[in-house]
């Protein structure tokens, strides 16, 4: 057995700046070509421990901001006009349009990743849409799609 320094992530085994044990053969053959880990020195050790700090204060940053935008998003209501025959819409609801209007009357930008649709928006009526923002903390929207006025279709 040896003591390695990771580099990078390694499932299973840590994350960068971890000290572990693990079998020499796979120190040699796997983690060190690959650039995975190092021999622990201290100047490694102790550079590879700053790293970590920061990593730690950027994840509790971004759960801080996850946390917050769940707060502003769970129970929102987005509404979005569409031109529709007997309930189905011509064009569906895009996980694009719906991180624009969040942005825009929230001013949360989303990845259109995040936005998770189970089915395209298809159809008048409420939607509701959940919002992936980290880890396992998520938040629900309401999408309601409303017909467009007769006024707007009948000028084309």
């Amino acid at each position: 057995m040896i003591e390695v320094l990771l580099t990078q992530s390694v499932e299973k085994l840590g994350e960068p700046g971890d000290l572990v044990k693990v079998a020499d053969g796979y120190a040699r053959n796997y983690l060190f070509p690959r650039k995975l880990a190092v021999l622990p020195m201290p100047h490694t050790v102790s550079q590879f421990k700053k790293a970590r700090e920061r990593r730690a204060t950027e994840l509790q940053q971004r759960e801080a901001w996850a946390r917050a935008a769940q707060a502003k998003l769970d129970g929102f209501t987005l509404t979005f006009k569409r031109r529709a025959h007997d309930g189905v819409l011509y064009s569906s609801v895009r996980r694009e349009e719906i991180a624009e209007e969040i942005l825009q009357k929230l001013n949360i930008e989303l990845e259109k990743s995040k936005i998770v649709l189970e089915t395209p928006i298809e159809a008048l009526g409420a939607h509701t849409v959940q919002i992936s923002l980290y880890k396992e903390i998520t938040a629900s929207v309401r999408i309601h799609v409303e017909e467009e006025g007769a006024s707007s279709s009948s000028s084309l």
